[in-house]
C-alpha cells in the first residue's frame, strides 16, 4: 500500500507539470507540411519561388453590392479600403480595381486614365462596359456579374501562424468600420487562422463528448461509479500526460489532433475494462485483493503489454509516409499508446485493490448477457466453421472489388470545416471568382535567347491561350501581359488591341516602352536575368483526378504546338505537389503497412512459439484491412492524408482483441485444457471483455460525426464500421482457424 501511496503522489506532481506544460501547447498549419518530403517537384519549386514568389503569398477580399458595384459611396468606400489594406502588417501591395489605370498616348507622352472614374459618376457606365469585357478584370478583380470586387493584397513569403493571426486582426479591425453588405476573405493568412481555430475546437468538443459517452458505456456495463471513476481517472492521466509530453517534446498539433483524446480512450478502456473485468473475475473466484491484482497483473499484464506494441507498430507504419503531418501524426499516436498503457497500468495497480468486487460491478441481466451471448458464440462457431470460413472468402472477394474503385479525386473544399465562415468564403470565390488553387508555369527560353524575345512571348502567347481554353483556368497573368497592355494603348485601350504586336517591328517599339516601366511591373513575372519567366495564376478546385487530366491534355498539346527549341514549360506549384501528395499516399499504404504486419507478427511468433498461432492471428487482422479499403471504394470517399491514416488506426487497434483472445486460449491451454474447453473459457472471460470493449470503440470513434472537419467524420465512420467488423473476425473467425489449425495431442 506504501508502494501504491507513493506512485498516487508521483502522478500529482506530472499532473500539476502536465497543466503547466498544457498552456504553451502549440497548434499549426501550414500547407507545406503536406507536401511529400523529398519530392523532385517540392525541391524544385523551392529553387522556382527564390526568382520570384510564392504562388499563394495572397489574401483576397472580396466585397459585394447586390444592386452593382458602380455606385459613388459603395466605389469611394472600396477605395478607401484598399489604400488602408496596402499598410497592413507583413503586406506588400494591394490592387483593386479602383487603382487599375490604362496606359494613354499623346502628343507629349505617354499617360493614364483610371480604369474607374471614381469622382465622376457620368463615366460610371462606359467604365462598367470596358472593364466587364477586359479579361484581366473579370473573375480577378470584378464578379462577370458585376456585383462584387476584390483587392489583392500580396504578402510576405510563407507567413507563419502569429503573422497570421495579427494580419487577420488588423484587417477586420479595418473592416468592420465599414457599412458593406458582404465581405469574404480568402487566402494563406486566412486559412491558417480558421484551421488551427478548428483543431483546437476539434480537440476540446471531441475530448468532452468521448468522456461524456465513455462515462454512459462504462456505467451501463459496471453499474458502479467507483468503476467510471477509476477508469476515466486513468483515462483523464494518461491524456493530460500525454499532451504534456508533446508540448515539453515541442511538438506541434495539426488538423488530425482531434483523434488523439479519442485514441487515447480507447486504449484507455480497452485496457481498463480487460484488467478490471480479471481483477473481479478473480475476486469472484475467492482470492484475497493483493492476491487478485497480483494475479491479474501478472496474466493480463503480458498481453495488454503486448496489444500496447502492436497498436504503437500500427501507427508507426505512417512513418514511412512523405508528409510531415501523417508522419507527425503516427509518431505522436504510438508514443500516445505507450504512455497510456504504462499510466493507466500504474494506475489500476494502485486503485483497484483499494475496492471489492461488489464495489466495482453490479450484476444485473445486462451484465449477465455477456456470458450467455459468449455461450451462444461458442456453439455457433462449432457448428458452422465451414459456413463462416466461406463466409469470410466471399466477403473478402467483395472487398477486393471494393478496393479496386478506390479514387484520389482530392479537393481543397472537402477539408474544410462545415458550416464555418472560412468554407463560405471559399465556395463564394469558388462561384464568383476564378477560385483559390494556385496554378504555375516555368518558362525556360531555349538556345540563348531571353524570356522576353519575341518569339520566346508568342511562344507563351500561344501557351496562354490554349490554357484559357479549360474551364476551371479563369485567371492568368505572365510578361505578356504588360505587352498586351502597352499594345492596346494604340487601340484605345478596346479589347480587340488586348494582344501581342503582330509583327517584329512593333514588338520593339513596344519592348522600349516596357523597358522604360518601374522594375516592379515585372519582377514577380520576369528574372533580372532575363533567362526564365512564369505563367501564374488560379483555378477553380475541380478534383485531382480532373486536374491529372487538364495536365495530361496540356502535355500532349504542348509537345504538337510548342517548339521547344524557343522555349520549354514545366507545370509547377503548390496545386501540383499537394496532388502528387495523394499518390504518394496511396502508395505509402503499404509500404508502410506490409512491413508492419510482418514484424507483428514475428512478435507473436515469439510469444506463442508456434506458426500455426501465428496464423491465427493474422488472418482476422488483414481482413479489417481489406473492409476498410472496400468501405472507402464503396463509399466513394477520395484517398487523402486524414483518411490515409484509418489503415494504420484499424490494424493497431484491431489486433488488440486478437491478442487478448489467443494469449487467454494459450493460458488455458497450458493449464491442461483441451482445444474445446480452452476455446470455450476464453470466450466466456476474454470474450466478454473484447465486447465490452468494442460497444466502447464502436461509439468513442462514432464520437467524430459532431466533427466539422469532414474528412474526421469520414475516419470515425470508417474506423467504427471497420472495427465492428474487426471484432465479428475475432469472435468467429478465429475459433474456427483454432479448431482447424491447432489439435490435440493423440
Amino acid at each position: 500500500m506504501k508502494q501504491r501511496n507513493l506512485l498516487l503522489g508521483l502522478y500529482g506532481l506530472l499532473t500539476i507539470a502536465s497543466l503547466f506544460l498544457l498552456t504553451r501547447l502549440k497548434f499549426t498549419f501550414d500547407f507545406e507540411q503536406f507536401f511529400p518530403q523529398g519530392d523532385p517537384d517540392w525541391e524544385f519549386f523551392k529553387d522556382y519561388i527564390k526568382d520570384f514568389e510564392s504562388d499563394d503569398n495572397f489574401l483576397l477580399i472580396a466585397v459585394e453590392r447586390r444592386e452593382g458595384v458602380f455606385d459613388s459611396v459603395f466605389l469611394q468606400q472600396f477605395h478607401d479600403v484598399t489604400l488602408k489594406t496596402a499598410d497592413l502588417p507583413y503586406v506588400t501591395s494591394a490592387t483593386s480595381l479602383t487603382k487599375m489605370q490604362y496606359p494613354v498616348k499623346t502628343p507629349f507622352g505617354i499617360t493614364a486614365v483610371p480604369a474607374i472614374h471614381l469622382d465622376q459618376p457620368e463615366f460610371y457606365e462606359s467604365d462598367r462596359k470596358r472593364v466587364l469585357q477586359d479579361r484581366r478584370f473579370v473573375h480577378n478583380l470584378i464578379s462577370q456579374d458585376g456585383t462584387a470586387l476584390t483587392i489583392v493584397l500580396k504578402t510576405i513569403n510563407r507567413t507563419t501562424l502569429d503573422q497570421a493571426n495579427e494580419m487577420m486582426d488588423s484587417l477586420n479591425n479595418v473592416l468592420k468600420t465599414y457599412p458593406f453588405q458582404a465581405v469574404h476573405i480568402l487566402g494563406r493568412p486566412s486559412f491558417q487562422t480558421a484551421m488551427v481555430s478548428m483543431e483546437i475546437r476539434e480537440v476540446l468538443v471531441s475530448t468532452l463528448i468521448a468522456a461524456l459517452l465513455t462515462i454512459a458505456i462504462l456505467f451501463f456495463i459496471f453499474r458502479r461509479w467507483w468503476t467510471v471513476f477509476i477508469s476515466m481517472a486513468g483515462i483523464g492521466l494518461s491524456l493530460l500526460f500525454f499532451l504534456g509530453l508533446l508540448s515539453a517534446l515541442g511538438r506541434e498539433l495539426n488538423a488530425l489532433a482531434a483523434l488523439y483524446p479519442i485514441l487515447m480512450c480507447i486504449v484507455g478502456v480497452a485496457d481498463t475494462i480487460h484488467i478490471t473485468s480479471k481483477y473481479i473475475d478473480e475476486l469472484d473466484k475467492g482470492h484475497d485483493r493483493n492476491a487478485a491484482i497480483r494475479i491479474t497483473m501478472k496474466e493480463i499484464g503480458l498481453a495488454t503489454f503486448i496489444t500496447c506494441i502492436t497498436t504503437a507498430i500500427g501507427f508507426a507504419s505512417l512513418l514511412t509516409n512523405r508528409t510531415a503531418p501523417i508522419q507527425g501524426f503516427g509518431l505522436n499516436a504510438a508514443l500516445g499508446v505507450v504512455a497510456a498503457f504504462f499510466v493507466i497500468y500504474g494506475w489500476l495497480w494502485a486503485m483497484l485493490p483499494r475496492f471489492a468486487a461488489n464495489q466495482l460491478v453490479k450484476i444485473t441481466p445486462e451484465y449477465a448477457f455477456w456470458g450467455r451471448s459468449m455461450e451462444r458464440i461458442y456453439h455457433f462457431t462449432k457448428q458452422n466453421g465451414r459456413k463462416i470460413a466461406w463466409s469470410a472468402v466471399a466477403l473478402l472477394a467483395v472487398c477486393l472489388v471494393g478496393i479496386s474503385q478506390i479514387n484520389t479525386n482530392y479537393r481543397l473544399k472537402s477539408n474544410l470545416p462545415r458550416g464555418q465562415k472560412i468554407t463560405e468564403d471559399f465556395l463564394y470565390f469558388e462561384d464568383k471568382f476564378s477560385g483559390f488553387r494556385p496554378v504555375e508555369f516555368a518558362v525556360f527560353p531555349q538556345n540563348g535567347r531571353h524570356a522576353d524575345d519575341f518569339e520566346v512571348l508568342r511562344e507563351m502567347d500561344k501557351f496562354e491561350t490554349h490554357l484559357r481554353s479549360y474551364a476551371p483556368m479563369k485567371t492568368l497573368v505572365s510578361i505578356n501581359d504588360i505587352y498586351r497592355s502597352l499594345n492596346a494603348m494604340n487601340y484605345g485601350n478596346r479589347p480587340e488591341g488586348y494582344k501581342l504586336p503582330d509583327s517584329l517591328a512593333e514588338f520593339e517599339k513596344i519592348h522600349r516602352l516596357a523597358e522604360q516601366l518601374p522594375p516592379s511591373a515585372s519582377e514577380v513575372l520576369l528574372t533580372k536575368n532575363r533567362d526564365k519567366a512564369r505563367i501564374a495564376g488560379r483555378m477553380q478546385d475541380v478534383g485531382r483526378d480532373t486536374v491529372e487530366v487538364i495536365q495530361a491534355s496540356i502535355e500532349r498539346w504542348k509537345t504538337d504546338h510548342i517548339d521547344s527549341n524557343i522555349v520549354r514549360f514545366r507545370t509547377t506549384g503548390t496545386g501540383v505537389i499537394l496532388d502528387k501528395n495523394s499518390a504518394y499516399i496511396r502508395d505509402n499504404m503499404l509500404q508502410g503497412l506490409i512491413p508492419s504486419v510482418l514484424v507483428v507478427a514475428i512478435i507473436m511468433g515469439f510469444l506463442f512459439k508456434n506458426l500455426r498461432m501465428v496464423l491465427v492471428f493474422t488472418i482476422p487482422n488483414v481482413f479489417p484491412l481489406f473492409f476498410a479499403g472496400a468501405l472507402i471504394g464503396y463509399l466513394g470517399i477520395p484517398l487523402e492524408a486524414g483518411i490515409a491514416t484509418v489503415f494504420s488506426i484499424v490494424f493497431g487497434i484491431a489486433t488488440d482483441d486478437t491478442v487478448h483472445f489467443l494469449s487467454n486460449f494459450k493460458l488455458c491451454r497450458s493449464q491442461g485444457m483441451n482445444v474445446e474447453d480452452a476455446l470455450r473459457t476464453t470466450l466466456a472471460e476474454t470474450g466478454k471483455a473484447m465486447c465490452m470493449g468494442s460497444v466502447i470503440l464502436f461509439f468513442s470513434f462514432l464520437v467524430m460525426l459532431f466533427s466539422i472537419h469532414p474528412p474526421s467524420v469520414s475516419v470515425g465512420l470508417l474506423v467504427s464500421a471497420t472495427l465492428a467488423g474487426a471484432l465479428f473476425c475475432d469472435l468467429l473467425l478465429v475459433p474456427v482457424l483454432v479448431r482447424h489449425l491447432i489439435k490435440d495431442k493423440a
